[in-house]
Parts: structure tokens; sequence; C-alpha cells
């Protein structure tokens, strides 16, 4: 189950080309051999293997106060960060909203996502107080900082500021 769910997410398979998969391929073999393009079912999945990878790679969750540090405090590029939750209705409409302002930006943004309540501390060390509260850093420096929803022209706006 998990080896599907990764292949779908990775490679944007669906479950019925998975359940198509030819004899001699099962889902406990290894992934690279899954991943091997002379399967047809994943032939025409592959050329979306490159662009999805090249965009999520300037999106990325938190993972504790080391890896904060490390990728958005001393990161090269400049860095939003998302403070949502998963139970707020509003952080699950902004964080699409800003995937697609970082995407536009092809590279030259990252976007951090921290869930406040999983990282209280963070949360408090910003000063985060209602969620969804989106912060621009650059170079280790607070440049700006919003809660709540914005639409799509805002949030280009708000990213073409921190780019400077």
């Amino acid at each position: 189950m998990a080896f599907r769910l990764l292949v779908r997410r990775v490679c944007g398979v669906s479950v019925r080309d998975l359940q198509r998969l030819p004899a001699g391929v099962s889902c406990s073999s290894s992934f690279s051999s899954c991943l091997n393009t002379s399967q047809p079912f994943l032939s025409r999945s592959l050329p979306h293997l490159l662009p999805l990878t090249s965009c999520r790679s300037v999106s990325f969750n938190v993972q504790d106060q080391d890896d904060f540090t490390e990728r958005v405090i001393n990161s090269q590029l400049p860095v939003l960060i998302d403070f949502h939750a998963q139970w707020c209705g509003p952080c699950k409409i902004l964080g699409p909203r800003l995937e697609k302002a970082i995407a536009k930006q092809k590279g030259r943004v990252a976007m951090a996502k921290v869930d406040i309540d999983e990282h209280t501390d963070l949360a408090i060390e910003y000063g985060v107080s209602a969620v969804p509260t989106v912060i621009a850093m650059r170079g280790g420096d607070v440049i700006d900082q919003f809660v709540g929803i914005k639409d799509e022209d805002q949030l280009d706006s708000f990213v073409q500021k921190l780019i400077g």
C-alpha cells in the first residue's frame, strides 16, 4: 500500500495503472526495479516526473529547529515561511495558492512549511498568534509578513517584494 502511494505521488501513476502491473513486477519488489522505463505503465508518466520534482524542491516541511536554521535562516534564497495547522480551513486554501506563487518564480524563492502544532517553539519565536501566518525572510532577516488569506495577485506582489 505504501509503495503504491509513493509511486502515485512521485510519478503521477493511477491506481488502475498499478493494478495492471506486468506479472513479473510486484509491489513488494524494490522501488528501482518497478521504475524501469521499459514498463509501459510508467512510460507515459515519466515525462511528468522531472517538472514535478523541480517544482517541489523549493517547497519543504520543516522537521525541527536545526532543520529550520539550516534551510531557512542560512538559505541563499529568499524564503517564505508558511505557519499553518492541519485543522485550519483558511490554511488549506492559502497553501496551494502559495505553492503556485512560488512555482511561478522558477527556483528564485523557497517555501518552508511549519506546522504550529508540531513546532510551537518556532511559532512563539516568530510571534505567530493566528494561522495562516506567512513570513518573508531573506538572509535570516524578516522582510515582511501577513496573517490570513490573500488572493493570487496579492501573493504575487508579496513574493515580488521579497525577491527585491
